[in-house]
C-alpha cells in the first residue's frame, strides 16, 4: 500500500466513492447478500403493489354490492343479473346462497315445491362458508412473503456486515501501514448491506401487518353480510313451511 494514502482521507481534493462504487469494488459475500436483498426488494414491493390494488378493488366491489341489495331490488332479479358472471366477496356469498335455495325449494321446471327440504337453513350456510374462506383464502395468497422477507432481510443484511468487517480487516492485516484508508471502504460496504436489510425488512413488516388486519377487517364484513342474508332466508323457510 502506498503510505501516502493515508493521508488522502483527509485531502480536500479527496471524494468518497459512490454507492455504485462500494458495490462494484465489494466482497463477493457482500456483493451476493446485496444481490439477495435488491431481489427481496422487487419483490416485496410486487406483493405490497398487487394487494393494495386487490384490497382496493374488493371494498369497492363490496360498497357497490351492498348499494344494489340493500336498495330493494328483487333478490331474483339480483340473482338473475349475478349468477351468469364470474364474482367475488359478497356477491359470490349471493349467488352460492340463492342458488342452494334454489334447489332446495324449487322444482326442475322451476315451480315452488310443496314444502322446502329439511336440512336447507344449514345446506345455506355451509355454502356461504366455503364461498367466505376461498374469498379470504385468494386474499391471503402470497401475503406470507412479507413476513418471510421481514424476517431473512436483517440477517442477510448481518451476514454482508460481518464479510465486509471481515475482509477489511483482513486487508489490513496484510497491509504494512493499516489507517483508516485501509478498512474504510470495507466497513462502508458491510454497513450498506447491513442498512439495505432493513430498508427491506421494515416495509415488508409494515405493509405485513396492514394487510392482515385489513384481512381480518374484511372477512368479519362478509361474515356480517352471510349472517344477515342467512336470517332472511331462514324467515323466508319459516314462512314456506
Amino acid at each position: 500500500m502506498n503510505p501516502d494514502a493515508a493521508l488522502a482521507v483527509g485531502d480536500p481534493s479527496f471524494a468518497a466513492p459512490s454507492v455504485l462504487g462500494l458495490i462494484l469494488d465489494a466482497p463477493l459475500g457482500v456483493q451476493l447478500a446485496i444481490a439477495a436483498l435488491l431481489i427481496a426488494l422487487v419483490w416485496s414491493v410486487t406483493v405490497i403493489v398487487r394487494k393494495l390494488i386487490q384490497f382496493a378493488r374488493a371494498r369497492k366491489e363490496a360498497d357497490k354490492f351492498e348499494k344494489v341489495f340493500w336498495s330493494g331490488q328483487a333478490l331474483d332479479e339480483l340473482y338473475q343479473a349475478l349468477a351468469q358472471r364470474r364474482n367475488g366477496g359478497m356477491a359470490s356469498l349471493f349467488v352460492v346462497a340463492m342458488r342452494e335455495w334454489k334447489r332446495s325449494t324449487e322444482t326442475e321446471n322451476g315451480q315452488p315445491a310443496a314444502r322446502p327440504m329439511t336440512g336447507v337453513q344449514d345446506r345455506i350456510d355451509t355454502v356461504t362458508n366455503v364461498a367466505l374462506l376461498r374469498d379470504a383464502e385468494g386474499l391471503g395468497r402470497g401475503l406470507t412473503l412479507l413476513p418471510a422477507i421481514a424476517a431473512a432481510a436483517p440477517l442477510i443484511g448481518l451476514f454482508g456486515l460481518g464479510w465486509g468487517l471481515m475482509s477489511a480487516f483482513q486487508g489490513a492485516a496484510g497491509s504494512d501501514l493499516a489507517s483508516l484508508a485501509t478498512v474504510a471502504p470495507g466497513v462502508a460496504q458491510g454497513l450498506l448491506a447491513a442498512a439495505l436489510g432493513w430498508f427491506v425488512a421494515i416495509p415488508a413488516k409494515i405493509f405485513a401487518l396492514k394487510f392482515e388486519v385489513e384481512r381480518t377487517r374484511y372477512a368479519a364484513r362478509l361474515r356480517g353480510f352471510a349472517d344477515e342474508f342467512s336470517a332472511i332466508l331462514s324467515r323466508q323457510i319459516e314462512r314456506a313451511v
